[in-house]
């Protein structure tokens, strides 16, 4: 067997819980609002009462892991409802919380906090720009594509792989980011990724977890678990399909 890469042995994706603004956004799509009703910017969007429910469900959970299972590190996107799921979670670990903005959510430039219905009435060159495109290059104006997303989480497994060798290394994010580490860690297509994605919603506080593998690589053991939510009476909660892209 050849000399193993360096990196973590297990890696925790983790969504974060749910949000005031994943309240927003459900709202507006029910009223057939072109606009989410919110008076904060993205990144400091904060968790709902049921979003910090589910955080410190999903600490509980992971603190009566086994010693050898348990995540070691912890590192959170900047934004607020991320941050706080990861501090919510972490605290019950003993654990401090690293902050790296490429973890963050993506960017939608001039088409943040606006629905799919709100794009397609005040931006529809933009929504016929994306369906040329397609999901995973449309790069909204001042915003970034899913491949762009791709880039800064390259960036990120190279420098943390040094940083946690040897380590089970939990990371708080987003739906798009999550997503987008699968593209990534399983070196999938732009079609494989997207079907994932069709069919399957991450929901808030749900946890996807790597294990090394034979081979050196990290393989797939969990995808958007929701297990300890179900288990601790947690609600479990995910967007709507209609949106052009989800507030993640």
């Amino acid at each position: 067997m050849g000399r193993r890469e360096p990196g973590p042995v297990a890696l925790w994706l983790v969504r974060h819980g749910e949000s005031t603004g994943n309240l927003a956004d459900v709202r507006a799509q029910e009223a057939g609002a072109g606009r989410l009703e919110l008076d904060v910017r993205d990144p400091d969007v904060p968790l709902s009462d049921t979003g910090r429910g589910q955080a410190e469900a999903l600490g509980r959970w992971l603190a009566e892991l086994p010693d050898d299972e348990r995540p070691t590190a912890v590192l959170s996107s900047p934004f607020v409802r991320a941050r706080t799921t990861a501090e919510i979670a972490a605290g019950q670990l003993g654990l401090a919380v690293r902050v790296d903005e490429r973890l963050r959510e993506r960017d939608l430039g001039v088409l943040d906090g606006m629905t799919g219905t709100g794009i397609r009435e005040e931006f529809p060159e933009e929504a016929r720009r994306r369906r040329a495109l397609g999901k995973f290059y449309y790069r909204p104006p001042g915003g970034e594509s899913w491949a762009d997303v791709a880039l800064r989480l390259r960036s990120l497994l190279t420098t943390e792989a040094l940083r946690h060798d040897g380590e089970r290394l939990l990371l708080v994010g987003h739906q798009a980011v999550i997503m987008v580490f699968r593209y990534v860690l399983e070196e999938l297509s732009e079609e494989q990724v997207l079907d994932i994605d069709r069919r399957e919603q991450i929901a808030n506080a749900s946890f996807t977890r790597y294990e090394s593998a034979g081979d050196g690589g990290l393989a797939l053991r969990a995808f958007n678990c929701v297990d300890h939510l179900v288990v601790e009476d947690e609600d479990v909660t995910e967007e709507p399909d209609e949106q052009l892209d989800g507030r993640g």
